[in-house]
C-alpha cells in the first residue's frame, strides 16, 4: 500500500491513420473508386485533407483512425471522469475480483503532498481505509464467503483516491474533443495531466490531426468558458507549442 505513479503507453493504434483518414475524406469528395484513390495518396495529400475537414467542420474521416492505451496510477476520481466520454471503449480494473487485501495503492493530490499536516491526515485515512476493508474482508471470511463475495461489499469503504487501471480506446475524433475538454485549465488537475500525457503520445503519430486539438483557446483563439475563463490563455497557448515539440 503507498502512492502510485501515473503511467501512460499506447498499446495500439490504426496503421498509417493520417493516410487512412485523407483517404476516407478523398473518397467523399471524388468520383474514383477506392483503389485508384489508395494509389494516389501522398505525403502531402494527409495534411491538406485533414485540414480541410476540420475547417470544414465534417469530421466524421477522422473517427477511422483510433488509439488504444494502457493507463495506470490514475484515482478512481480520475477514471470517473474518464468514462463520461461515452464515444470510448473501456476496460477497467475491477475491486470486485481484484482483492486488495494486500493493501491498496493510492493517489496523493499535490495540494496535500505539499503540505505536511495535511498529508499526515490524508495517509491516516487511507491506512484507516484499509483496516476497515480488512477487517470486513474478515468478517466474511469467518461466514465462508471469499473471493468477490466478500470483495464486492468490502470495496464500499475504499476512497475515490484508490487506484487503478483501466485500457482506453478512442477514435481520433473522440480524441479531440476530450482534450478539447480535459486539457483546458478549468479542468481537475489529474485528469488535465493524463490528457496531456495522451496528447503528447498521439501528436507524435498523427501531428497533422492532433496539431487541431487542445483547449479551444489554443485551437479556436477563444475561450469557450464565459466568466469561468483561467485568463491564461497566452500562457496555455505557450503550453502547447512545447508539447508538440517533445
Amino acid at each position: 500500500m503507498g502512492e502510485s505513479k501515473r503511467y501512460v503507453k499506447l498499446l495500439r493504434y490504426t496503421p498509417e491513420p493520417e493516410e487512412v483518414i485523407a483517404l476516407a475524406a478523398k473518397l467523399c469528395y471524388s468520383p474514383s473508386n477506392i483503389s485508384d484513390l489508395e494509389k494516389k495518396i501522398t505525403k502531402d495529400d494527409k495534411g491538406k485533407f485533414i485540414d480541410m475537414l476540420v475547417k470544414l467542420g465534417h469530421l466524421s474521416p477522422i473517427e477511422h483512425a483510433s488509439f488504444t492505451f494502457g493507463i495506470e496510477g490514475i484515482s478512481r476520481a480520475c477514471s470517473h471522469q474518464l468514462v463520461r466520454h461515452r464515444i470510448a471503449s473501456y476496460s477497467q480494473q475491477s475491486q470486485r475480483y481484484v482483492s486488495e487485501e494486500k493493501g491498496f495503492d493510492y493517489i496523493i493530490p499535490p495540494s496535500i503532498k505539499s503540505d505536511e499536516l495535511a498529508l499526515a491526515k490524508f495517509e491516516n485515512a487511507m491506512n484507516f481505509a484499509q483496516q476497515a476493508y480488512d477487517d470486513l474482508l474478515k468478517l466474511y471470511y469467518e461466514k465462508g464467503i471469499k473471493g468477490e463475495g466478500a470483495n464486492q461489499d468490502a470495496r464500499f469503504v475504499l476512497p475515490n483516491a484508490a487506484e487503478t487501471k483501466i485500457v482506453v480506446t478512442m477514435n481520433a475524433h473522440s480524441l479531440m474533443n476530450f482534450f478539447e475538454k480535459r486539457t483546458c485549465n478549468r479542468a481537475q488537475w489529474e485528469i488535465r495531466d493524463l490528457a496531456k500525457e495522451m496528447y503528447k503520445t498521439v501528436y507524435k503519430i498523427a501531428p497533422n490531426v492532433f496539431k487541431h486539438a487542445g483547449p479551444s483557446c489554443v485551437t479556436q483563439g477563444k475561450c469557450k468558458e464565459g466568466k469561468m475563463t483561467c485568463g491564461k490563455s497566452e500562457e496555455v497557448k505557450q503550453e502547447f507549442e512545447e508539447l508538440m515539440r517533445i
